[in-house]
């Protein structure tokens, strides 16, 4: 499968399945084949994108409690980051805790392809999920990991940084030019 095909199966902000309740995985289900498969899609998915960080199902159109973070591309873009630079899976993510401390922030989407907005976030979150070994895990997160969780959560929960961003703006083609170029 090619780059381009792989891009094509990010699916888009008008498609229905961003706007449902992603399902909760059956705790039985985590470390079956279909799970399997459907993360290696995700991370290949989010691969193939140079500025992605992290990816949900329902981009890859499943509409499943999961969502993966690009480790290497986390450590490169938070210096403060000192996890493991592998994909970190997260499965039935909740979010438990929330700093009442807000920081607005620029986000964009690989669902809703070149803009941009800035949103208020939580400076930092608690998560507890399950990982792809079917461990319950708790991670406490600030900074960049800490965005990503709100924003994939969100995704999980049919709701799309757009919803609430202010200042929505679309990069100019020579901006992604620049970026593709990296």
């Amino acid at each position: 499968m090619s780059k381009e095909d792989i891009m094509q199966n990010i699916v888009q902000r008008d498609n229905p399945v961003l706007r449902k309740i992603a399902k909760e995985v059956p705790v039985s289900d985590i470390g079956s084949k279909k799970i399997n498969d459907l993360i290696l899609e995700m991370c290949e998915a989010l691969a193939s994108q140079k500025d992605g960080v992290a990816i949900a199902a329902p981009q890859v159109g499943a509409s499943l409690r999961i969502f993966v973070v690009a480790g290497g591309l986390l450590a490169q873009a938070d210096k403060s980051y000192s996890g493991p630079t592998t994909d970190l899976v997260f499965i039935n993510p909740v979010i438990i805790r929330r700093s009442k401390e807000k920081k607005e922030v620029e986000e964009g989407c690989l669902s809703v392809r070149w803009l941009y907005g800035a949103i208020n976030r939580s400076a930092r979150v608690t998560l507890q999920a399950y990982d792809q070994t079917g461990e319950k895990i708790e991670r406490g997160a600030s900074g960049l990991l800490a965005q990503i969780f709100q924003h994939e959560t969100d995704h999980l929960d049919g709701t799309l940084f757009t919803d609430n961003a202010k200042e929505v703006w679309e990069m100019t083609d020579e901006e992604i030019a620049e970026l593709q170029k990296k």
